[in-house]
């Protein structure tokens, strides 16, 4: 039997698991019909592991919205989502999808560090050859992407797992131990530079004015907005959009300054994915979405709006 709609994440899917039973699991009993495993070895993890990543995609969407001073910024515009994706489809095409996570962590950083060397020009960087730089990279990584799609077809399935973001996975704790951490760090490193996020909004020359040391600041955030970034795709695939909407809403609630706005980011963004994960594995009986369908049906009217918004400022 499945429960839609009326029940929380962790007691949805395709077993239905009541509140009661649940809380006899949590005080040590064994469960009936394999419940202790369902709840603690499934949903549990996967439900924080949904949890860590969104956070951890809207911490550096606020990262990079605030140093790109553009609302529609979001987390993998300088490549690492490519870059990611590029990791770990090359580990499964390899034989080696148990290493997957890792080839996408190290292909996301690889792409980020190719990006900001390409966009340094004498000792500094330019947030428009960034951006750019970002673009290329990214374009790269897509092109090579669809050439290993057209030729390896034997693996599609676990490819679209990770193109279109999953947490269909069996090693959610594992997992977890890497992004929680991840997500915790890209919070925290982003909260002791919020000030100078606040500078950056008014321009580059006027942080450094104000003490700011600019170079120095932008390749600390970029690195904390890689890290987190990179993590994300390795353990649930290409989630988008999340980076894009949950700083925007953030920032309508409690205003542009990031030593508030962060620590709403991270609530917000764990909420989203979480309940984008629910949706994902309850709207279909016997099926499961993508979440990252799940975020860009969400998300992309969303882009639409605060583009026009934007436009109409401008």
């Amino acid at each position: 039997m499945r429960r839609i709609g009326s029940a929380p994440a962790l007691l949805a899917g395709g077993i239905a698991v009541s509140a009661v039973l649940a809380l006899s699991v949590a005080w040590g009993a064994s469960g009936w019909f394999g419940s202790d495993t369902i709840l603690w070895r499934l949903r549990l993890p996967r439900a924080l592991l949904a949890a860590s990543v969104g956070a951890a995609l809207a911490t550096a969407g606020a990262l990079f919205q605030g140093l790109f001073r553009n609302p529609l910024a979001d987390p993998f515009v300088v490549g690492v989502s490519g870059g990611s994706a590029l990791g770990a489809v090359a580990a499964i095409i390899l034989g080696l999808g148990a290493a997957a996570p890792g080839f996408a962590f190290a292909g996301g950083l690889g792409a980020a560090v190719l990006v900001y060397r390409l966009a340094r020009v004498r000792g500094r960087v330019p947030v428009a050859t960034l951006l750019l730089a970002g673009f290329a990279v990214g374009s790269m990584a897509s092109a090579i992407l669809s050439i290993l799609l057209m030729t390896h077809t034997r693996n599609f399935g676990d490819i679209m797992l990770w193109l279109m973001g999953s947490f269909v996975q069996t090693d959610a704790w594992a997992r977890l131990a890497v992004m929680a951490p991840a997500a915790l760090l890209a919070w925290g490193v982003a909260f002791l530079l919020a000030r100078d996020l606040n500078l950056f909004l008014l321009g580059e020359e006027s942080a450094r004015h104000l003490g700011v040391e600019v170079e120095r600041a932008k390749a600390i955030l970029l690195a904390t907005g890689a890290i987190a970034t990179a993590a994300a795709v390795s353990s649930a695939g290409i989630i988008g959009f999340v980076g894009l909407i949950v700083p925007n809403l953030a920032r309508a609630l409690v205003g542009p300054d990031h030593r508030r706005m962060l620590s709403v980011c991270a609530v917000l963004g764990a909420a989203l994915v979480a309940t984008a994960d629910f949706a994902a594995r309850s709207i279909l009986r016997g099926a499961e979405l993508p979440v990252g369908a799940i975020t860009a049906v969400a998300g992309a009217p969303f882009f639409l709006i605060v583009l026009k918004r934007k436009a109409a400022a401008a």
